[in-house]
């Protein structure tokens, strides 16, 4: 019996696992334009005292907007952050991300 929960378990683990859907970056460019542009910049290399985020890669940029989603402080610019992710999906994350570490230098 426990075998079977155990199988069961992984097995339905497994196929979650397979769900998981590809970052669309296109809905990431949008929510750029319409959330982060205006201190990150168009191009995403930075302004006055906000963070070139070009050159970082999507686990960076995902741990980053999650610890801010979360309420934590992991930076300077933190208090700005955290209003700003408080709002994002899971989904949203990982287009931003992708979307921004796809940004060319």
């Amino acid at each position: 019996m426990k075998i079977l929960l155990l199988w069961s378990m992984s097995t339905a683990l497994m196929m979650g696992a397979t769900v998981v859907q590809a970052a669309d970056k296109s809905a990431g460019e949008t929510l750029y334009a319409d959330s982060c542009a205006q201190c990150h910049g168009p191009s995403g290399k930075g302004m006055a005292s906000f963070p070139a985020l070009t050159g970082r890669d999507a686990d960076y940029i995902t741990s980053r907007l999650e610890a801010y989603r979360a309420g934590e402080k992991v930076g300077s610019n933190s208090s700005l952050m955290i209003p700003n992710a408080t709002d994002l999906s899971d989904d949203d994350i990982a287009n931003l991300a992708a979307y921004i570490a796809d940004i060319a230098e």
